[in-house]
């Protein structure tokens, strides 16, 4: 037994060890490796050793008692889950030995979850999931899910599609409420009966749109007069159905935007709205806000006017058919020949104004994916985009346009897009690149509008270097705005969406914006916090529609691996680029941090060198294709050897 003097010890030495101990509130970061860090409020990161990260997942909050090591270095003990951000998440069904497991689909967590017998709701090995987290590994680091529903296999006609839509909780349904008001909307509103609308059917619209369009939300009409045209663009009107505030005028903004993956779409509106009692379709009335602009000679955009009407569109044009009619090789046309005639005009003058006095995106090759009855890719074509789809844009242009000036005279809070061009936090990069390749741009003034544009244009002008593509790293991003703000990119004071109302939540906004100020009512006005929730769904829609694109492009390469492709280096870092594929426009990354040559990096001058080789952005470059990996939608590349040129000296980037 101790001695009185050997417990006061040990009891001594047990009330310092406590003493050494810290207990704090703390966030886990987690590694590849099996260790992670626990992040103190105070920023202090300590170290987690692996058996203690088995109790919990990234990014959870828990209390840590923090203790010295053996080499008094802190250590990180988890003591206690305050929150974890873990609820429902997609993932696949795995097997080890008799068990099931789901691989959750979850950027920071590569840990299995058990699936127990009860929890199971009949999924199988190789089954894509919904599933939720059923008991947290705090007490013994061994965690579980439950299934919620099962999304398909690998041959599921689709997949790609709905495990991204489910991912992304991208709903395709309505619910009993929201379905409710559109039932007594459609029963109760008679926009064609408005007194308010001005019956312009006499006019001989036309709709050019894709052949298997139905929410066709746009038609055209042009005709000559003393200065140039009238051109006319009807947008189709969903408004007087849609309560503001309502349950479906919610569920509407939740979705944001009509979601377009290859092979299948998610409806911004309720089908009987899009394609029926709205949209723009052959021979019917349909109720409409037309934007009237008058256009110059020289392709100006003049006075405007906006009208609340009932339009009815004499046919329903393809691109494809418009395009061999304006090319002289399609006379079954000839019918529309007055207003076709007059909108090839109207195009050839407003295009012709924009590349002189504003700026035009520039024109890159598109790629048509066909599918087959798996919705799986069978082929990518390389294409133009088509003239008749030219003219459908400019058009859509110059009516946007005129909303923004509408809003903008009114004072009123938008929606407008905003496009401040380079970024206000990049000043000092700004300027050692214009030092370095526009020096007569350093001393003026490129928020100006006029400089912006003259800066852009010299850039696009450029042969020796792709000084517009180097500078994409210094522009901002275009934003939605409650005030007008110049949109630089265009070249424009302002500019605004209102062209697509039954696919934009955006456009929809404009709407009741310009339609409020037509009946003198201030009521549809919108907030900044409203903008930016409707702007992070968006976004969230481009990673959704994009993971799934990448997944596609994925199995389509699989059987392709080691095989070589002529491909553009499309974007350039310090850790290696993207190369774009030039047949089929498919990115995929070449990692060269591993290369046995040391490549160093010149930011303005876009370049990777080594001793033996210099890739430079948009410089031609042929690849291998190293890897495909559907399940972590990634596409690898490895430059093929001899492929790239040599440095102008060594060690040195080329100019």
């Amino acid at each position: 037994m101790l001695n009185q003097d050997s417990l006061a010890q040990l009891k001594g030495l047990k009330a310092q060890m406590e003493a050494e101990k810290e207990r704090a509130e703390a966030v886990i970061k987690g590694t590849q490796a099996r260790y992670g860090f626990a992040v103190l409020d105070d920023g202090r990161e300590i170290f987690i050793p692996p058996d203690e990260m088995l109790k919990a997942f990234p990014d959870d909050r828990v209390r840590v008692c923090i203790r010295p090591d053996r080499g008094d270095k802190p250590i990180a003990e988890v003591e206690k889950l305050l929150d974890c951000p873990i609820g429902e998440f997609n993932g696949r069904c795995v097997r080890k030995g008799k068990a099931l497991f789901v691989e959750p689909d979850l950027p920071r967590l590569s840990r299995w979850l058990f699936i127990p017998p009860h929890a199971r709701n009949g999924v199988k090995e190789g089954d894509f999931v919904r599933a939720a987290l059923l008991r947290h590994p705090i007490r013994d680091g061994k965690p579980q899910a439950k299934v919620l529903s099962i999304i398909g296999h690998t041959e599921t006609v689709g997949i790609e599609n709905l495990y991204t839509a489910t991912k992304y909780q991208l709903s395709r349904d309505w619910s009993d409420e929201a379905l409710t008001e559109l039932e007594a909307g459609l029963a109760s509103a008679e926009p064609l009966d408005d007194q308010r609308r001005r019956d312009l059917t006499d006019l001989e619209f036309v709709s050019i749109d894709a052949a298997r369009t139905q929410d066709i939300d746009d038609a055209l009409y042009a005709a000559p007069n003393s200065n140039g045209w009238c051109l006319y663009v009807a947008i189709a009107d969903p408004t007087p159905f849609i309560t503001p505030g309502g349950t479906l005028d919610q569920e509407i903004a939740a979705r944001g935007t009509s979601i377009y993956f290859h092979g299948d779409a998610i409806a911004m509106l309720p089908e009987k709205l899009s394609q029926e009692t709205c949209a723009l379709a052959e021979g019917e009335d349909r109720p409409a806000l037309v934007c009237k602009i008058e256009v110059n000679d020289s392709g100006e955009v003049g006075e405007f006017e906006f009208i609340e009407a009932v339009v009815r569109s004499r046919a329903k044009l393809s691109y494809i058919a418009v395009d061999r009619y304006l090319a002289g090789n399609y006379d079954e046309l000839m019918s529309h020949a007055t207003p076709l005639e007059a909108l090839y005009q109207v195009y050839r003058a407003l295009r012709g104004y924009r590349e002189e006095q504003e700026l035009v995106m520039e024109e890159r090759p598109e790629y048509r994916w066909m599918l087959n009855d798996q919705k799986k890719i069978e082929r990518i074509e390389k294409c133009d985009k088509l003239l008749s789809q030219k003219l459908v844009e400019e058009c859509m242009v110059a009516a946007n346009r005129c909303c923004a000036r509408f809003l903008r005279e009114r004072d009123c809070s938008g929606p407008f897009i905003g496009h401040r061009g380079f970024r206000p936090d990049r000043k000092d990069e700004i300027k050692r690149f214009m030092t370095r390749f526009m020096p007569d741009f350093v001393e003026q003034d490129l928020g100006e509008l006029s400089v912006y544009r003259d800066a852009i244009q010299r850039m696009n002008q450029s042969t020796e270097l792709p000084l517009r593509s180097m500078a994409n790293r210094l522009l901002a991003r275009a934003e939605l705005l409650t005030k007008a703000a110049p949109h630089m990119g265009m070249g424009l004071a302002c500019y605004s969406n209102c062209t697509s109302p039954l696919r934009k939540y955006v456009d929809f906004l404009v709407h009741r914006q310009i339609k409020a100020v037509l009946h003198g009512d201030d009521s549809a006005s919108i907030s900044s916090t409203e903008l930016s929730s409707l702007s992070a769904r968006l976004a969230t829609v481009r990673q959704a529609t994009r993971e799934a694109e990448v997944w596609l492009q994925c199995e389509y390469l699989a059987d392709n691996v080691g095989e070589e492709f002529e491909a553009i280096v499309a974007q350039i870092s310090s850790s290696g680029f993207t190369a774009k594929l030039v047949d089929n426009g498919i990115e995929g990354q070449v990692d060269l941090r591993k290369d046995p040559e040391k490549f160093s990096f010149d930011r303005w001058a876009a370049t990777l060198s080594s001793p033996s080789r210099t890739f430079q952005l948009e410089q031609p470059v042929k690849v291998r294709l190293a890897r495909a990996d559907a399940a972590r939608r990634e596409i690898l590349f490895a430059p093929v050897p001899d492929s790239a040129p040599a440095p102008d000296s060594p060690g040195e980037s080329s100019p």
